[in-house]
Order: C-alpha cells, then sequence, then structure tokens
C-alpha cells in the first residue's frame, strides 16, 4: 500500500519518514462518514472508511504528513499538491489510507474527501443562518463548476476548504468525466439530504435508515462507482448500490450507538425515537442509573439493526479484486463490528466512553488485508456477542437469528490461518505502517474530552 503512489523504491521510505513528533490540535467531529463523520477521522479511535504496543511507543504524532513520493509530487501540478496538503491537514487518519490507493483513483477519491469535507463544514457551522444554508446545502455540487465560487464566512476550523474552492473545484474539473460524474451526484444528493435533515429529528427505524444513508451511505455508493470508473474494480461493485449503502450505514450506525452520551451532553439526539420510546419517556433517561434494564434493551435493540448489514458488508468485500481498494474498505469495517461487540449489552455505554484495545486495533488493522482473515474476525466477534446474549432482552430472537447467519456466512469459509495467507513482504510493512499512524492518532485523542477530535474513518 505504501507503494501505491508508484512502483518506486523510495515511496516505503517515504511513506515512514512522513512521521514526527509534533501533536496535532484535536479540533470538532463532523457528520458525514468521508468528511469525518461517525466512524470517520473520530471512528478512528477504532477503524478508519483504529493500538499500544511497547513497538510502537516511540511513535509520535503526525502534522500534515505527505505520503507520496518525491517524483509523485513534483509531477503534480501546485493545485492538486494544494489539495493533497488541505487532505492532510483536515485528515489524520483518511489522509494515509486515500494516499495508499493506486493509480489515477487516488486523486479522484482525494477530491471527492475535499468536496464533502467542504460540504460538511457549510452543514456543521451553526453560524450560518438557515435561510442562507438550506440553499447552499441543495446547490452545493453545482459550485463545482463555478471556478470562483468560494464561501469566506465560515467560522469551522476546517474553513479553508472553503475559503480556497476554488482550488478544490479545479482539480475536480480536471479529473475524467467519469469521475465527475459520481462526485457530482453524490455532493448533489447528500447535500439535498443535509438540508432536509437540519430541523428534522430521527424518528423511525426507517428514518434512521435514510439519515444514515445521507451521510454515510452515499460515501459508500460513491466510492463503489469511483472504484469502478477507475477500472481497478469490476463494473458491478459500483452498480450495486445495496450493498455499497450497507457498507456506510454499518459504520455509521455504529458509532451512533457509541456515541449515545456524547451525543446527548452537546443535546444531539441520532438514536431514533421508535426505538428509544418503547423504553424511556425521553432519550436523555436512558443515562439514569436507575433506567439501567430500559437502556441495555434500547441499546441491544439498535445493536441487532446494526448487524442486520453485516452479511451484505461480507458479499461486497468479497468482490473486491485489488489490494488497495479491499485495505481501505476492510479495515474500517472489522473495526465496526469490534466496537458493536464492545458495546453490546455495556452499560459502559450510558457511562462514559467505549472503546477497543488500542493494540486490538492494530492486530485487526494487520489482519484485515484479505478476505479469509475479516471472515474469521467477523466470525470472532459474532460469537462474542452470542455469548452474551441476555435470556430476557427483548430482541434476543434477532439477536440471535442475525449472529447465527453471520456465523454461517463466516466460519464456513474462514480459517485462523487465512489471516496471514497471500500477504506480500510490502503490504504487511505498509499494514505495519498503517497501524502506527492509527496509533499516534489514537494517542494524540486517549485524552482529549468527547466531541474534541476530528474519523472511519470523520
Amino acid at each position: 500500500m505504501a507503494g501505491a503512489c508508484c512502483k518506486c523504491p523510495v515511496s516505503l521510505t517515504v511513506f515512514k519518514r512522513s512521521l514526527c513528533v509534533t501533536p496535532r490540535s484535536p479540533g470538532p467531529a463532523s457528520r458525514s462518514l468521508l468528511s469525518g463523520g461517525r466512524l470517520g477521522e473520530r471512528g478512528v479511535q477504532e477503524g478508519c472508511w483504529a493500538a499500544r504496543p511497547s513497538a510502537l511507543r516511540t511513535v509520535g504524532s503526525y502534522r500534515h504528513p505527505v505520503f507520496l513520493c518525491f517524483s509523485c509530487q513534483e509531477s503534480m501540478s501546485e493545485s492538486l499538491r494544494t489539495c493533497y496538503l488541505y487532505l492532510n491537514q483536515t485528515s489524520r487518519s483518511f489522509a494515509a489510507v486515500i494516499q495508499a490507493l493506486d493509480g489515477e483513483l487516488r486523486h479522484a477519491v482525494c477530491i471527492f474527501y475535499l468536496v464533502l469535507r467542504a460540504l460538511d463544514t457549510v452543514e456543521d457551522d451553526m453560524t450560518i443562518p438557515l435561510e442562507k444554508k438550506v440553499p447552499m446545502l441543495n446547490d452545493f455540487h453545482t459550485y463545482l463548476y463555478q471556478a470562483n465560487w468560494c464561501f469566506t464566512e465560515s467560522h469551522e476550523k476546517d474553513r479553508q476548504v472553503l475559503e480556497d474552492f476554488p482550488t478544490i473545484s479545479l482539480e475536480f474539473r480536471n479529473l475524467g468525466q467519469a469521475y465527475q460524474d459520481v462526485i457530482s451526484d453524490i455532493c448533489h444528493r447528500m447535500g439535498v439530504g443535509m438540508a432536509e435533515f437540519l430541523e428534522k429529528k430521527v424518528g423511525s427505524m426507517k428514518e434512521w435508515d435514510q439519515y444514515c444513508h445521507y451521510v454515510a451511505g452515499l460515501v459508500g455508493i460513491g466510492l463503489s462507482q469511483l472504484f469502478s470508473a477507475s477500472q481497478l474494480e469490476d463494473p458491478e461493485v459500483g452498480r450495486d448500490t445495496e450493498l455499497a449503502n450497507s457498507m456506510g450505514l454499518f459504520l455509521q450506525k455504529t458509532n451512533i450507538i457509541r456515541d449515545y452520551l456524547e451525543d446527548i451532553q452537546v443535546a444531539r439526539a441520532f438514536w431514533p425515537q421508535e426505538a428509544w420510546s418503547q423504553f424511556a419517556c425521553r432519550l436523555e433517561d436512558l443515562a439514569e442509573p436507575d433506567q439501567l434494564t430500559s437502556a441495555l434493551s434500547c441499546l441491544n435493540l439498535l445493536v441487532t439493526d446494526a448487524l442486520r448489514h453485516v452479511p451484505d458488508v461480507i458479499t461486497y468485500l468479497a468482490r473486491l479484486r485489488n489490494q488497495s481498494v479491499f485495505n481501505f474498505c476492510a479495515i474500517p469495517q472489522v473495526m465496526a463490528i469490534a466496537t458493536l461487540s464492545a458495546c453490546y449489552n455495556n452499560p459502559q455505554v450510558f457511562q462514559g466512553v467505549v472503546k477497543i484495545r488500542k493494540g486490538q486495533a492494530v492486530t485487526l488493522m494487520m489482519q484485515a488485508t484479505n478476505m479469509g482473515a475479516v471472515q474469521s474476525i467477523m466470525a470472532q466477534y459474532s460469537q462474542e456477542m452470542l455469548q452474551r446474549v441476555s435470556l430476557t432482552d427483548p430482541s434476543r430472537d434477532k439477536t440471535l437469528c442475525i449472529l447465527g447467519a453471520i456465523q454461517e456466512r463466516t466460519l464456513s469459509q474462514a480459517t485462523l490461518a487465512s489471516r496471514t495467507a497471500h500477504l506480500s513482504p510490502m503490504y504487511l510493512s505498509a499494514a505495519m505502517i498503517l497501524a502506527a499512524l492509527s496509533w499516534q492518532y489514537l494517542s494524540t485523542t486517549a485524552g482529549q474530552p468527547p466531541g474534541t477530535a476530528d474519523m472511519q474513518g470523520h
């Protein structure tokens, strides 16, 4: 992966040298998946779509790293180099995995990320009045074709992507037409969805799916279409929008579930009312100690709903053929199921922060590089949840059913030995470097108060 920018031997060295020991200031979390939403930047605490071994303790955090080799940087236009600078400034996790993608796909995903980051910055900026924000969100895709459009009134930390949007839109227009069509379409649909939910609470389970579709499912669909447009993946990967949508929904729902306490502390509500109203009069009541039984019932209901996307995730990943694309997609999914397992029937969701261990995260990142390994990981965590299903849980039957289906899809095809099969030294080295990058991110965010990190990751 580290050698993805070109085939020159210096690539891996440059990737390693991009690490430094300068801490980076945290920023507020965003919503959309690619631009830093749930299981985006902030979600990379468990995934990235993260580790505290003693061997990695000398690795510090990084500041605006550049992972592309020197020859690739020199061949870029000044505006494209600026886009990669913005990528590294606005993302601590996606910057690494995006730049590990092969060929021209890397540039397309970089621009896709920055466009959605700009859109998300508008959506997140509470200083923009609704009468101005709603038209901006609905029309944002049209700005891609307006060479001079920019927005200089934002107060968000990532406002540079709006202030210098002409640079981003220029590189968007320099992409192949197939890439442009995908990015413009997803930007349009996401902007409309964001505008719809600005003043709309997530009520029904159907609306929960719809909200997650707008802010994460569309990212999965867009990425899949970019994969196919690059010809690194078969056309069916981009055509099957149902599977791609499930990839995004699984990540988004996982972080919404995990972040219950953090969200209610800042008056955000993403748990669907149809679910929590069965167990409490108000969503925030679930955090009361005397409501723990009801809280766990609600939690387990939502975990079960999220798990129904796992069979689609397995089917999607099994179709991928390019190694860099597989790693890009698989790592956040295994982090998500590990996170769900940690959350399931866990009172800590309502009392503090639920995280998977850092060493566990590094192990998962290094293992999730082939389909057999991913299936083994899915089987492991589904078995862990099976062992904790309560006899009195209202969702027991549904939970057992979906966990059984996941086990059937994984245990028959995966073995522990397959976890390290078919790994070239280059890809194993790259996986170790990505693990190191995630550890340094985790180390800088470990002591932060909720909501201060930016990552699947946003």
